[in-house]
């Protein structure tokens, strides 16, 4: 186990630097990020020259970018056009955005693997039909419509909820918004964990533990699920990522303040700068819950050995 996660952190390394690169390269040919400082009216040169040699952008792609990693080793994701350090922008947006994938995660796992169970031991049914038309409806309806509407009628019509999320961002607050950012997403999960129990029901080592007279539950539990929630977890592991950068919508709606509007405000005014420090953050997300996900699967599944 040891030299398979030593042999994967290696791995790591070229992924995440032609990852950042790729970004680096996509980022600064969005625009010209000093007309947007100037705001309307045009730089005069002057100005221009200046700000480009404050920022760096007066050197070539490839030097900026290999002067931006190696600031990155030491921790410093650079500045932003406002002159306000990236590591202080990512102190108050990160907690926020990790909240609440924490709530829509949990939605993911209770609810969409709960419903995924029953649905699959119970196919055919009229339970297993209800919840795949509602899953279908959940998946075709956009984020930002489910969104609009929850704000309306939870915050608007009826008030159970605020339709604005404080600064503090608690996790009381974050229910709906949570909700809202797992929605596709869970349904995504209870028909994966259906299809996956529902196939692995007519397995000959589910047969064979019944035979035996094993109890219902313990074969579900200590069998069946287990074996079953292996597509799940990799969803679910590749998810916690896309949850954390795909929160643009959501956090635009119930106006949080966390990793995606950052992103929105940097590509807005072309703060290359953020949005290259926010996603190389990211990035690492995206390796590490992969990782994790490579190591869960012994967990689940114990004919698993990692060499």
């Amino acid at each position: 186990m040891g030299r398979y996660v030593v042999r994967r952190l290696i791995q790591m390394i070229p992924v995440f630097i032609g990852a950042t690169l790729l970004i680096f390269l996509m980022v600064n040919v969005m625009g010209d990020p000093i007309a947007g400082l100037c705001g309307e009216r045009q730089c005069d040169p002057a100005t221009a020259a200046q700000l480009k040699k404050e920022f760096g952008l007066d050197k070539p792609v490839w030097q900026q970018y290999l002067t931006y990693m190696g600031n990155v080793f030491t921790g410093d994701f650079g500045t932003a056009f406002n002159g306000q350090p990236v590591t202080e922008l990512m102190s108050t947006a990160f907690p926020v955005t990790v909240r609440l994938t924490i709530v829509a995660i949990l939605f993911e796992v209770v609810v969409g693997i709960t419903l995924g169970v029953v649905t699959g031991l119970r196919r055919g049914r009229p339970v297993d039909t209800g919840v795949l038309l509602l899953t279908l409806v959940v998946i075709s309806v956009p984020t930002f419509v489910t969104g609009l509407l929850l704000q309306l009628l939870l915050g608007v019509q009826w008030g159970w909820i605020k339709p604005s999320v404080s600064t503090d961002a608690g996790f009381g607050e974050l229910i709906v918004p949570g909700l809202v950012l797992a929605s596709v997403s869970l349904a995504y999960v209870t028909r994966l964990t259906r299809t996956s129990i529902a196939e692995n029901k007519r397995s000959d080592y589910v047969r064979t533990a019944i035979a035996k007279g094993l109890p219902r539950r313990r074969v579900v539990t200590r069998h069946l699920l287990r074996n079953s929630l292996i597509p799940v977890v990799t969803f679910i592991g590749t998810d916690i990522g896309a949850l954390m950068g795909g929160a643009i919508v959501t956090e635009r709606i119930f106006n949080i303040h966390g990793v995606g509007y950052q992103l929105y405000q940097g590509i807005l005014r072309q703060n290359t700068q953020t949005v290259v420090g926010f996603v190389t953050v990211l990035v690492l997300v995206f390796l590490v819950a992969n990782l994790l996900v490579d190591l869960l699967y012994a967990v689940l599944d114990p004919r698993i050995r990692y060499a």
